[in-house]
């Protein structure tokens, strides 16, 4: 009585891997309106982030380079689409995080595992479509079919998740049906509609989506906690039948949308060491803004450790779109 977990993966989601490069001046004009970049624990509008990133990164902006990183994303991400098809996985657990899409200031879960039988994938109004930044605007397309999309999930493995992870000291939130939002039907965030498109090509196999919120003040989940989980979900796969083929996947990050290229590479280190005790020492205001999304790696670590696998990355792609150092640090790996 184990389920095998048979592929386990971790993958940026965001809008430039479905932007194509000559387009990605679309966030960057957004980069510049934006009064709150986040660097290394600080708050900067975007001159001042010019001025204490000293402009550096004309290089890395050309059309050429932009094309270049572009390219290597979608190979990384054509690998890890292959790596999940080859596993035949008959289930999917994935980490990922709301960004407000669903979760708002009357209800904020810090974990919550979604129990339901339909997961909807539901395209944005017009209405919406015409209030979103046009560079986020353009990669709807890589995280919701234009037709929509519903999927399978899993309730009987999430309940037995959900029970393992309350008998190991988490108060978990459940939802059997994804929330309306100010009343209509909103569908399952970008973070995780992103790998039922990319990575598993449209084509899921039931899941269980786990939502973390590590990033909205003021209950944001600690990275050591996220450590923690990764435990917790290995006890629950030991309950499930062996018949199941699981995959799990870590959804975002690494660094955005400044890009912190030394941090990256500190994270990248520490989990491909397995080390969890340096994962949950990093100070918390280095996860400020969207990089909190590298905590969603976190849990795979954790749960691989126990199984002796490590972490491999397939690629590390800094995506930068502006001379302040703005755009997003893409990476892609899997654990074996």
């Amino acid at each position: 009585m184990a389920a095998q977990l048979v592929c386990a993966l971790g993958a940026s989601h965001g809008p430039l891997l479905s932007t194509p490069p000559d387009k990605w001046y679309l966030r960057a004009e957004f980069d510049r309106k934006n009064p709150r970049h986040y660097y290394r624990g600080k708050v900067y509008d975007f001159e001042g982030l010019c001025a204490v990133r000293n402009g550096a990164f004309a290089a890395q902006i050309t059309d050429e380079e932009k094309a270049k990183r572009h390219e290597r994303n979608q190979r990384a991400l054509d690998e890890l689409a292959q790596r999940f098809a080859d596993a035949k996985p008959n289930l999917v657990i994935i980490f990922g995080n709301d960004q407000r899409e669903l979760f708002h200031e009357d209800n904020t879960p810090a974990f919550l595992v979604f129990n339901g039988e339909r997961i909807e994938n539901i395209p944005w109004s017009e209405e919406k479509r015409a209030r979103v930044d046009p560079g986020v605007r353009f990669a709807e397309i890589g995280h919701t079919p234009p037709e929509g999309a519903v999927y399978r999930g899993a309730p009987d493995v999430a309940n037995t998740i959900i029970e393992t992870l309350i008998d190991n000291d988490f108060d978990v939130s459940t939802s059997e049906r994804l929330p309306l939002v100010n009343g209509e039907p909103h569908g399952i965030p970008h973070a995780f509609g992103f790998l039922y498109r990319r990575i598993m090509r449209d084509d899921p196999p039931p899941s269980v989506p786990i939502f973390t919120n590590i990033g909205c003040e003021p209950n944001i989940v600690r990275a050591k906690r996220c450590v923690q989980l990764g435990h917790a979900i290995k006890k629950a796969l030991d309950k499930l039948p062996s018949e199941l083929r699981v995959a799990t996947i870590s959804s975002g990050g690494l660094s955005h949308f400044t890009i912190d290229e030394e941090f990256d590479h500190e994270v990248i280190e520490a989990m491909t060491a397995g080390d969890e005790a340096k994962l949950g020492s990093f100070p918390e205001p280095f996860f400020w803004g969207n990089t909190c999304e590298t905590k969603s790696w976190f849990p795979n670590v954790a749960l691989n450790n126990d199984l002796g696998r490590k972490l491999h990355m397939v690629d590390y792609v800094p995506c930068y779109r502006s001379i302040a150092g703005t755009g997003q640090a893409m990476a892609f790996g899997y654990w074996a």
